[in-house]
């Protein structure tokens, strides 16, 4: 979930070079919302600025659905706090967008 298509494009070339199948992309939280509840994504890569709200509450909402996808959070952004708050999310971790080529996304988001 990401409100810019040209980070959505290349986070779908990056997940997929990673091994993990993109089902369904959101440009906002009410987006992102509705489509994990009519997809059932496993797993979800959020960013933590969205137009209509913030990221890490949107975590939350995914981790507590029935089905408890994984969700990575990330951001442009730094911060002691973004880890802090990636935890209380519910998410398996927080990511800076710049570092996302080289972490662990199969780890995180693998369901299994």
């Amino acid at each position: 979930m990401d409100d810019d298509p040209t980070f959505r494009r290349l986070a779908r070339l990056l997940l997929a070079a990673h091994g993990l199948d993109v089902v369904a992309e959101a440009g906002s939280v009410a987006d992102a919302l509705s489509t994990a509840r009519r997809v059932r994504p496993t797993a979800a890569l959020v960013d933590v600025e969205l137009p209509d709200g913030d990221g890490f509450a949107l975590a939350s909402e995914l981790t507590a659905l029935d089905w408890s996808p994984r969700v990575v959070v990330t951001s442009v952004q730094s911060g002691r706090r973004f880890r802090a708050e990636a935890e209380r999310s519910g998410a398996e971790a927080f990511v800076l967008k710049a570092d996302l080529a080289t972490a662990p996304l199969a780890a995180w988001l693998a369901v299994g």
